[in-house]
């Protein structure tokens, strides 16, 4: 499947109930591999910290399924993304860096870049 299936919305994306700093977000997650086991996850609190200015990132509680891994994608603002090699997720408020196989791009929230920027804390559930 092509890497751009995964970030763009399709009939089996899945809808998720997210609240940033108790403010609620629309946000969908995708269908790849991945998606599917963080979905798996939830519900989840996690706590934010910033990292280099452009994304918010938090642990999750085990690494994810990352096969097949999908062709190398750039991050752009708003996408959910899990860092491989750090087993960590990761909001981004800003256009990432260049495409790196090791970011596996999860969904999308519909959020402005300044209150992503700030947020300290995510709950991400599924929706009913």
């Amino acid at each position: 499947m092509p890497p751009s299936t995964f970030r763009r919305s399709a009939p089996m994306d899945q809808q998720v109930r997210i609240t940033l700093d108790g403010r609620p977000v629309e946000a969908t997650l995708n269908n790849s591999p991945a998606a599917r086991d963080f979905a798996e996850l939830l519900p989840l609190t996690l706590d934010l910290e910033d990292f280099h200015g452009t994304e918010r990132i938090a642990d999750l509680p085990r690494k994810l399924d990352t096969d097949p891994v999908p062709e190398p994608a750039a991050a752009t603002a708003g996408d959910i993304a899990y860092y491989a090699p750090w087993g960590n997720l990761a909001l981004f408020y800003q256009d990432g860096p260049a495409p790196s196989a090791d970011l596996l791009i999860l969904g999308h929230l519909d959020v402005s870049a300044d209150q992503l920027g700030r947020a300290k804390r995510i709950t991400i559930e599924a929706a009913p």
